[in-house]
């Protein structure tokens, strides 16, 4: 495992931090080394065309240069098929070695695209220890990561730059993915297929940790919500319960169980909501609640109109679900 980070890593390909990204990056760095060299000879072999073509315009003998030409384009067909033969196997042995990487699993995530934002429901072949959240994932670092990929609406892409190529996710056609980040970090996933007004705020944060603060983080996890502590939050759970947002949210350990938007759980570990559009503060979260299409625009979430007081204990109830 190389050095740590406990910030978020810079958001590009070209940074592999997984073992999949790595096999990818050897692609790309041929390609780009391949092709560079190519256009150079490519960019050469016109300029001496230019100039020959201005010495026989001018009544210069270039009879003597026939012949080295003739061989310069021996030479160039040469190095094209050896370049494209680089290159494809390059691309196969790329492809077997993203294969061999897909081993057995450590973890099994099923993730599940909607408009917008992802569905993350962890699996076990023990029911007790199986749980769900919502636009973020926590792995172990090092860990063989098995992600079931499907969509419930429209064609989404997952995508982790950092640690992998893209997926698309099908409607009625789920598909399967392999990840191993090498190092710690928090990791900005996105979605990479187009899906409606806001595809770009669709994002999620994949979080890569230490083993043993994976294992507290998914203990953590499978815990229902606690009790409201005190009089404000348990007047905040009323209003959760009597507002519209049971009738979409599911809260372990309450009668709130809908399925049609994220579980909130325990929303206040997360940090942020929206799918990554908002950082997960008490005033965003009011702001969320009141007026989800101020920073969201055609979201699916509907306003729900509140009173302050009750307001101001609903939210204080969710950032109790930790």
């Amino acid at each position: 495992m190389t050095a740590s980070r406990t910030t978020a890593t810079l958001h590009s390909i070209l940074d592999p931090l997984g073992v999949h990204a790595e096999h990818i990056d050897v692609v790309w760095q041929t390609m780009l080394w391949v092709c560079g060299v190519m256009f150079l000879i490519v960019f050469t072999f016109g300029v001496l065309a230019v100039m020959r073509g201005r010495a026989k315009h001018q009544g210069q003998d270039v009879t003597p240069q026939h012949r080295k030409f003739s061989i310069a384009l021996v030479v160039w067909t040469t190095l094209v098929v050896l370049g494209l033969f680089g290159l494809t196997m390059t691309s196969f042995f790329t492809d077997r070695a993203l294969v061999r990487a897909a081993a057995e699993p450590d973890v099994l995530i099923k993730v599940t695209g909607y408009q917008w934002w992802w569905d993350v429901q962890y699996l076990h072949s023990d029911p007790s220890q199986r749980f769900k959240t919502a636009n973020e994932i926590h792995v172990p670092v090092d860990a063989q990561v098995l992600l079931q990929l499907n969509s419930q609406d429209v064609i989404h892409s997952f995508w982790i730059p950092n640690l992998n190529g893209k997926r698309d996710l099908i409607p009625g056609r789920p598909t399967e993915f392999t990840l191993q980040p090498r190092q710690i970090g928090i990791y900005r996933g996105e979605c990479a297929e187009f899906c409606g007004l806001q595809h770009a705020h669709m994002a999620f944060d994949f979080v890569v940790e230490a083993k043993e603060d994976f294992e507290r983080w998914r203990q953590q996890q499978l815990a229902s919500a606690p009790t409201p502590p005190d009089a404000k939050t348990q007047l905040g759970l009323s209003v959760f319960m009597d507002s519209a947002c049971s009738m979409c949210h599911a809260i372990s350990g309450t009668p709130a169980f809908a399925q049609l938007g994220p579980d909130l759980t325990h929303v206040a570990s997360r940090r942020m909501i929206a799918s990554g559009t908002l950082a997960n503060t008490p005033e965003n979260m009011r702001r969320w609640i009141i007026n989800p299409h101020d920073p969201k625009p055609g979201t699916l979430m509907p306003a729900v109109s509140l009173p302050d007081e009750q307001l101001d204990a609903l939210v204080a109830y969710l950032g109790t679900l930790k």
